[in-house]
């Protein structure tokens, strides 16, 4: 006769691989989000809407995440300091975590030279409040890195202090390309289905947890870990809305920067103080 404990494993094993799907496509749609936007740039040649600051905080979010993702899979030094500071209990970087950070630096630096190529609008370029926080950013990685070499502090510490910065740039990187799509009330330029595809594997990665917690009847991953469940929370209140920015606010596509109208209605347009149609006949 069955035990209580097997019937239980036939309950839930149906379950847990829904979950290992619903991972899968996490995965995919969060790793494919990233080529809309490069694919935009290249078919209209342009980086025209685009938030520059946006860039550069997604190559300085994904650089420090590959980096810690790194050192965690790869450096026994760090793996034992973890195990040091974790009751031996192993990290819970894999390969998949690797795997997907740098990629993510990649096509994220590779859409930011894109910016070097391609026609932008004069003063389109990196805010000074970005290059301060990038700046500092990078200086106290340095000093970090002195304090491990004069054994202030550990490599470990290092990389979760890169993990924060990753942290803060995944709360602030939206900012500025909302309020340009404001600004110019349009969202030409932005790709949506960068949005789309990032909503998807937000949604299905929070799902994820919730389903896993729900089946093992630990809710620590929820509540253990509160700054990366509402990091996801996050990720889609902003996905949420630029998809009534680009569904609902601001319907129309017309690419003007493309398209041969008059200087003058091209540079009201960039500037965001679009005028009615009969004001510029």
């Amino acid at each position: 006769m069955a035990s209580f404990q097997d019937l239980l494993a036939d309950i839930s094993w149906p379950w847990q691989l829904i979950s290992d799907i619903i991972g899968w496509v996490y995965f995919l749609a969060w790793s494919i989000s990233f080529y809309p936007q490069a694919i935009l740039n290249y078919r209209r040649k342009s980086v025209q809407g685009l938030s520059m600051d946006f860039l550069y905080f997604n190559v300085l979010g994904f650089f420090c995440y590959s980096v810690f993702n790194l050192s965690f899979f790869l450096s026994k030094e760090i793996q034992d300091e973890y195990r040091e500071r974790n009751n031996g209990q192993n990290n819970l970087v894999r390969t998949n975590d690797v795997f997907f950070a740098v990629h993510a630096f990649l096509i994220s630096s590779f859409t930011l030279t894109q910016t070097f190529m391609y026609t932008k609008d004069e003063g389109q370029k990196i805010s000074s409040p970005a290059k301060l926080l990038i700046c500092a950013s990078i200086i106290g990685a340095f000093l970090f890195t002195l304090a491990v070499e004069f054994q202030f502090a550990m490599w470990i510490d290092l990389m979760y202090y890169l993990s924060y910065v990753k942290l803060l740039v995944s709360i602030i990187k939206y900012l500025p390309q909302a309020w340009i799509n404001f600004r110019r009330k349009s969202t030409v330029g932005w790709s949506i289905h960068n949005i789309l595809l990032d909503f998807t594997g937000g949604t299905l990665s929070v799902a994820q947890l919730l389903l896993d917690s729900y089946l093992s009847g630990d809710w620590s991953g929820v509540s253990g870990d509160p700054v990366k469940f509402g990091l996801g929370f996050v990720s889609i209140a902003f996905d949420l809305l630029f998809m009534t920015q680009h569904y609902i606010l601001y319907r129309d596509r017309t690419d003007y920067y493309l398209s041969s109208v008059d200087e003058e209605r091209r540079r009201l347009i960039v500037e965001g103080r679009v005028p009615r149609e009969e004001d510029v006949e």
